[in-house]
């Protein structure tokens, strides 16, 4: 997850947004024809909304990032997917709420739904075949050289010489603290050509295309002193950090000004993903909670009639930025704790009743919780919130624990699927559930969003550690 420096305008972005458009117009045009369907101007209308939603939500998935540099085809598969399926849905819902449905043949907008991310990723793999089968036999690379002969200048020269279909030619290493011809890499034959003078030379020799740094903080004046001597060059310079931004959380480069700035502790949520993410919240939360209405309503009678109390337990909990929430759930002790005296549930814990200790190891206790998805309180999908008193307990024991409260907490996460629920008796396994939080901020996206949920449900079910 290292910082992510995208070209604005590629050309290469601009071809694949134009052939994306193509894929898809062509597409329903083919299988109308193929149906024997008269086009209509709904039909334009229809793919009209299509191409400018599927653009929309591309976007958001980067999907339209630079191929060179990366091994992206796996990754763009998803990313296609995903805004396919956010640009559909938001068709379907439409075509529901004016209940224009009727007027379309269903066959042909099922095929044409099925079929457009099918065609999608089939040309793209295509046209990165073949960029990779030309690059790999010398043509259309580029020459690289890398300021750095140390561990991370190492690990980038690795990458580059396992991936040759990306077209980066490495000539060798440029790093005025070792002597020439020193071998960073064993196994490989790149050795250390010069110092940082004779790499300028090259540079304005036009025998190097393109230069990364490597050199670690300390190295500041260094770095600064070869940058203004490399801008009278004509080689593209790239940064490549070695420092602990790229374990950091959605570490990227931004700028405040005309001044850039690295983000070291960031919420993903900002912008068009915050409002993608509160989409998603209210439109599954709405329709899960329709969904589990009858199941609430029976739990309810179940919890009214199994043991004295309230049906619905409320708690004060951390929310976005650390503010308190109100999380409900269904009751399933003879308790309701609150406040700075809780004590966690452990195993045959004489408060948890028989219908209660049901429910927690089904997980039916926590479906209040998709009201406070749409009331914006939480999440579908986030960091599970933990009692204010464990909160305050584990930010002083554990380094970088507030930082899972950057994003509204969850009814279900990472951590849930992976086995780490239920009781924290020791501070290994909060280590180890506030890691998947973390990585869950570090890498979201709607498609690892879905993949969560669809998890939880076996894992609801069949999970172990809860009392």
């Amino acid at each position: 997850n290292g910082v992510n420096v995208k070209q604005s305008g590629s050309r290469m972005g601009l071809f694949s947004s134009l052939m994306d458009a193509i894929t898809i117009g062509v597409l329903l045009w083919l299988l109308s024809i193929a149906y024997e369907q008269a086009w209509n101007g709904g039909y334009t209308q229809v793919l009209a909304s299509a191409i400018g939603l599927f653009f929309f939500f591309a976007q958001t998935e980067d999907l339209y990032r630079s191929w060179r540099g990366a091994s992206m085809m796996r990754q763009e598969i998803i990313s296609i997917w995903v805004a396919w399926f956010w640009a559909i849905l938001v068709i379907l819902f439409f075509a529901y709420a004016t209940k224009s449905s009727a007027e379309y043949s269903r066959r042909l907008i099922l095929t044409w739904f099925l079929l457009t991310p099918v065609m999608l990723g089939f040309w793209r793999a295509l046209v990165q075949t073949a960029l990779g089968y030309m690059r790999e036999r010398g043509i259309n690379t580029r020459t690289v050289a890398i300021v750095g002969a140390e561990k991370s200048g190492a690990q980038l020269a690795r990458t580059l010489l396992d991936s040759p279909w990306m077209g980066l030619n490495l000539i060798g290493f440029y790093d005025d603290r070792l002597p020439t011809g020193s071998r960073p890499l064993v196994d490989k034959p790149v050795n250390v050509l010069g110092n940082l003078d004779e790499l300028v030379r090259c540079a304005r020799e036009g025998k190097v295309e393109i230069i990364y740094i490597t050199l670690p903080m300390a190295a500041e004046k260094r770095i600064k002193n070869l940058i203004v001597k490399l801008s009278e060059t004509t080689a593209s310079v790239y940064i490549a950090p070695n420092f602990f931004i790229s374990d950091l959380m959605k570490a990227s480069w931004t700028t405040v000004g005309d001044i850039p700035a690295v983000s070291i502790f960031e919420t993903p949520f900002y912008g068009v993903d915050g409002v993608l993410k509160r989409v998603e919240d209210f439109v599954l939360g709405s329709i899960f909670f329709l969904i589990v209405l009858v199941p609430m309503i029976i739990v309810a009678i179940g919890v009214k009639l199994s043991s004295p109390g309230p049906i619905i337990f409320k708690q004060h909990r951390y929310g976005l930025q650390g503010n308190k929430i109100e999380v409900w759930k269904f009751r399933t002790m003879t308790v309701c704790e609150d406040g700075d005296d809780i004590k966690q549930v452990t195993e045959n814990d004489p408060r948890v009743t028989k219908f209660g200790h049901f429910l927690r190891m089904t997980s039916l206790d926590e479906l209040p919780q998709f009201i406070n998805v749409v009331q914006g309180r939480m999440s579908i999908v986030g960091p599970r919130p933990h009692a204010v008193v464990q909160n305050e307990q584990y930010r002083k024991l554990i380094n970088g624990y507030m930082l899972r409260y950057k994003v509204k907490p969850g009814i279900t996460g990472l951590a849930q699927i992976n086995g780490w629920r239920g009781e924290t008796d020791t501070l290994d396994k909060m280590q180890k559930r506030l890691d998947c939080d973390l990585d869950y901020i570090r890498n979201w996206s709607l498609w690892l969003d879905i993949q969560i949920i669809m998890k939880t449900i076996f894992v609801a079910f069949f999970g172990k550690n809860v009392y």
